[in-house]
């Protein structure tokens, strides 16, 4: 190299100007690298991999940091590229890699172990398959992030190594077994995130030894024992989150002076017990402190120094004692000017309502206080809480009116006062609070009339005013809010007629006008509320004939129009409705023949008594047989309607061969994979403007065939969730068809809503297929039982009590016996599990994922099939819920459906998985509930249902005996878990028929109700 060379190199060097060192081994070795990573990759929705080119060095790739001076990959990020394959063990070749971030990708196979040999290595996030032991090796690594995937398998002991990790994040996935001990080795180690695994064991010990640990995160796993007492030692503690856990003991006396740094405390549904330590009022920087669904006792620390106090939630514990100092410790709340949430619901606290509330923070959305001994009257301050949105004071003692000053609170969702002593008028003002979804004021001494303002909340999805004193005609403002769904006026002194303006409500579900002074004839209308599935007109002066057009109402399955003055004959509809599971005709002045057909098959879902002039029917009913006379003249009507029948029944016969054959010609023209999206099509554009891109901020969860986001659609600015097809997997653009065709003829109020769909191309020329359902805020059935989905909710941890579990399983064996009975060609779902159960805003749930359905063409079977779908090999399924006989490549029946919505049962009574690790070839979820009945029942049940039948979880007087409650409700437990034995029986033939399921959960469900368990929020 000559002298003009060298001088040259040094100026460069000596300005620190980029050089291509491509010639250099190791340069060389990272380029390789990141071609071999480029390779694997088999899905690039954004293109951004081909930059990834010889036309550029590699150093100026997109995703590729390099270091200045010796131009070595030293960071890898391709955060939310939304990439496809797997991770090439080359990786471990880059050793200058100090970040890898390959965060919502991907990725299958597993986590490569040549990643051990980076061990330059500070911040590792990414997933796929398990925990590489091998990761103990990257001795500098201070970051390791592998959280929200689904990551199995046990967490390494070797991790005890890596003695430079400050933050480990490894929540959300699929992780069981102990947390290992050699944790504790790390001494810099400050953040553990373990939330929403499947953990099991004891908090190890030594975790008192992590003197630098800041944040400790465990909740929604499986721990049991007692937080260690050194942890409390940790005064550098500043967030413990071990909510949703089997965690027991009591809380140390000095724990606010022995953790003085705590912002987060959050013990919520576990079972710790004693005193709530006054010392956490010394704790002055507690933000949020959650300590609901606990056996907490004795009285509440009072909060003045908690300036930044923004959540308190204690609710579900025994807190207080009925007497009037129980609620001082609001008093302590009245400067706090951050107070977002206060929630004290279910306990027994006592006292009079304080006037203070009216100075908490003006920023306070949701004071739940329900459930309690309170007493006094609801002051008028309470208007001064301009932002809240929740307001429930239901259950409790309180008297005097509701006050007018209410109507300030513009932004209130929320407006429960139910099961109280309030009197006076409901006041016109309530008519201000515009925003108001929500109005629960029944079981009061509320007198007056409706007030006409109340039509201005045409928000209003339930208004529940039943049991008061209200009189007057009900204003027909009331029906033209027609968002309305449930409608609850019984038990009143509302007089004149029900207004025909009742056919506007065509969403609604439940109509209770029972008990009241109503007169008049039904109104024809009331038949274009084709959505009701619920109808009680029971105990007023209705007369005339029961209108045909109540026939229209074919969703209806509780049907109650006893104690009024209804002539003529039982209606032929009513024979027809095939929901109908509860018909109450009894003491009216019906006459004639009764029918024996649909519902009237069953004598324990009919009452007919006190209708004198009614004959005939099945013996079990025990009416008079029919004169011969009658029996004559219906005789030739029933032949001349079968003649009749037959023709008709002929001609469609011939029409619908013809159609069949002109139908066969053109499908055969067709392509075989070809479909007619029968939805309105949305552009892939308005979809990527909808998702933000598909972004990973918005990606709500990932099945078989795609993955589903969240998005706003900006026709309408509707919040919809659109499953994205990912076209590579094999068997996704059948799914898609499939489910197109499935869903473009059902209608039911317990099926996922499809708005529109999208058969496109994408930016880059490639197939696009999306489908777009009506977004379901509280998520799936998966997130509640399993914990999947850390949201804290408005009342703490997402949870199911009895009454909602129950209410879930019967709105999923209503979906079921309508696709299988209801629609002109029955449909298995063939996929059902929690996972595509969802829940709608009022936690009504909803069956989605239609993607495996299949269609039966011959109802009267039920086993053959259309051709190319006869046999098992084309559905997966999912394992551990797919029927036995599926398994030997029997044909789909609606038994098969019925065998998963079995094991559906038992998993949400047990709280098990059928794939939990306990079970094996030997046992499983069905034989683990089938030994344990009827003995040992509270032994296998989910702690939290239990809860239902002891203290403030049961909404009984203090007179009745809970000993009572609480074997009623055991007894419940047994017949529920005995109909998903029956449900999931091995021989198809041995399980319950899915109409059976719903009449029989429903009345479990009234005696359970009439026990006195009630909805929990």
């Amino acid at each position: 190299m000559d002298t003009g060379t060298l001088c040259l190199l040094f100026i460069l060097l000596a300005f620190q100007l980029p050089l291509s060192f491509s010639f250099l081994p190791g340069n060389e070795t990272d380029r390789l690298s990141l071609l071999a990573i480029k390779d694997q990759i088999e899905h690039d929705p954004f293109g951004r991999l081909k930059s990834w080119n010889g036309s550029s060095h590699f150093c100026h790739w997109h995703g590729v940091t390099c270091g200045r001076r010796h131009q070595r990959v030293v960071e890898l990020n391709l955060t939310a590229w939304e990439l496809a394959g797997r991770l090439a063990p080359d990786i471990g070749n880059m050793s200058f890699l100090r970040v890898i971030n390959l965060q919502n990708n991907s990725f299958s196979d597993r986590i490569p172990p040549e990643l051990g040999l980076l061990y330059r290595l500070q911040t590792l996030r990414l997933f796929i398959g398990e925990i590489p032991v091998n990761v103990s090796r990257c001795s500098n690594l201070q970051e390791l992030n592998v959280g929200n995937n689904n990551l199995t398998g046990k967490l390494p002991v070797e991790l005890g190594f890596l003695s430079n990790l400050r933050e480990l994040v490894i929540q959300d996935n699929h992780l069981f077994g102990v947390i290992p001990s050699s944790l504790a080795n790390i001494s810099f180690l400050e953040d553990i995130y373990g939330d929403l695994n499947n953990f099991q064991g004891d908090i190890p010990e030594r975790f008192g030894h992590l003197r630098s640990l800041k944040l400790f995160a465990l909740g929604g796993n499986n721990l049991s024992g007692s937080i260690p007492t050194s942890m409390y030692n940790l005064s550098s503690l500043t967030a413990i989150d071990v909510l949703l856990n089997r965690l027991r003991g009591s809380l140390p006396h000095n724990l606010g002076e022995t953790l003085p740094n705590l912002v987060y405390l959050g013990l919520g549904e576990n079972q710790f017990t004693g005193l709530i330590p006054s010392s956490l009022s010394n704790v002055s920087n507690l933000g949020s402190l959650d300590l609901s669904g606990n056996n907490f006792t004795g009285m509440m620390p009072t909060f003045g120094r908690q300036r930044s106090l923004y959540r308190l939630i204690v609710n579900r514990n025994n807190l207080g004692n009925g007497q009037d100092d129980d609620l001082n410790f609001l008093v302590s709340l009245a400067n706090n000017t951050a107070l977002e949430v206060l929630v004290i619901s279910e306990n027994n606290f006592g006292g009079i309502m304080p006037k203070i509330v009216g100075n908490f923070s003006a920023k306070l959305r949701d004071m739940i206080f329900y459930g309690n001994q309170i007493r006094g009257i609801i002051p008028i301050e309470i208007g001064n809480l301009i932002s809240l949105q929740d307001l429930g004071l239901d259950e409790n003692h309180l008297t005097g009116s509701i006050p007018s000053s209410i109507g300030k609170l513009e932004n209130l969702y929320r407006l429960e006062l139910t099961g109280n002593e309030l009197s006076g008028s409901i006041p016109s003002a309530v008519g201000n609070i515009t925003s108001l979804n929500k109005l629960y004021l029944g079981r009061n001494k509320l007198q007056g009339s409706i007030p006409s303002s109340l039509g201005d909340c045409r928000h209003l999805v339930i208004l529940n005013l039943a049991e008061n004193k209200l009189s007057g005609p009900i204003p027909k403002v009331v029906f033209g809010i027609s968002s309305l769904l449930a409608l609850g006026l019984s038990d009143n002194e509302f007089e004149g007629s029900l207004p025909s303006e009742v056919g506007k409500l065509e969403m609604l579900g439940g109509l209770f006008v029972s008990d009241n002074r109503l007169s008049g004839e039904i109104p024809e209308t009331l038949g274009n509320c084709k959505s009701l599935e619920e109808l009680d007109l029971g105990g007023n002066f209705f007369l005339g004939k029961i209108p045909e057009s109540l026939g229209s109402l074919t969703a209806v399955h509780y049907l109650v129009l006893s104690h009024n003055n209804f002539t003529g004959q039982i209606p032929e509809f009513m024979r027809h409705l095939r929901l109908l599971e509860v018909l109450d005709l009894s003491f009216n002045d019906l006459e004639g023949e009764v029918p024996v057909l649909g519902v009237f098959q069953n004598a324990t879902a009919v009452s007919l008594v006190g209708n004198q002039k009614l004959c005939g029917g099945i013996p079990q009913l025990n009416l008079s047989r029919c004169t011969s006379g009658k029996s004559k003249s219906s005789s030739k009507v029933k032949l001349a309607t079968a003649i009749a029948c037959g023709l008709l029944g002929l001609i469609f016969t011939i029409s619908f061969a013809i159609f069949c054959w002109f139908r066969k010609r053109k499908t055969l023209a067709d392509s075989r994979f070809s479909v007619k999206i029968p939805f309105p099509q949305v552009t892939y554009q308005d979809l990527v403007k909808a998702t933000a891109g598909f972004s990973g901020n918005n990606l709500i969860g990932a099945g078989s065939f795609g993955t589903v986001y969240k998005g706003i659609l900006e026709q309408d600015q509707a919040v919809v969730a659109v499953k994205v097809l990912n076209l590579l997997n094999k068997g996704a653009s059948k799914s898609f068809m499939v489910e197109c065709e499935a869903l473009k003829n059902i209608r039911h109020r317990n099926l996922v809503k499809v708005v529109t769909a999208c058969s496109s191309i994408d930016f880059q020329g490639n197939d696009f297929k999306a489908l777009v359902y009506e977004y379901m805020v509280n998520g799936s059935l998966e997130q509640y039982l399993h914990s999947n989905d850390n949201t804290i909710g408005t009342h703490g941890p997402r949870s199911l009590n009895l009454i909602q579990r129950l209410s879930i399983l019967i709105d999923v064996a209503s979906a079921l016996d309508y696709l299988h009975h209801q629609c002109e060609t029955p449909i298995v779902h063939c996929d059902l599990k929690p996972s595509n159960v969802m829940l709608d805003t009022d936690m009504t749930a909803r069956v989605g994922d239609f993607g495996l359905a299949r269609f039966l063409h011959d109802t009267s079977s039920q086993v053959t099939l259309n051709s190319n779908q006869s046999s098992i090999g084309g559905i997966k399924g999912t394992i551990g819920y797919i029927a036995p006989e599926y398994g030997m490549l029997s044909q789909v029946t609606t038994y098969g459906d019925v065998y998963s919505y079995g094991i559906m049962l038992l998993e949400l009574f047990t709280g098990k998985k059928p794939t939990d690790t306990m079970f094996n070839e030997e046992q499983n979820l069905h034989n683990f509930v089938k030994m344990a009945l009827p003995d040992h029942v509270t032994e296998i049940v989910d702690p939290e249902i239990l809860e239902e039948g002891r203290g403030p979880s049961v909404n009984a007087t203090a007179s009745r005996s809970n000993n009572v409650g609480n074997h009623r409700i055991v007894e419940c437990l047994i017949a529920i878990l005995e109909i998903g034995l029956t449900c999931s029986a091995e021989i198809p033939a041995e399980r319950m028929n899915i109409s059976n399921v719903t009449v029989q959960l429903q009345k479990s469900r009234d005696i359970l109700l009439r026990t006195g368990v009630r909805r929990r929020r």
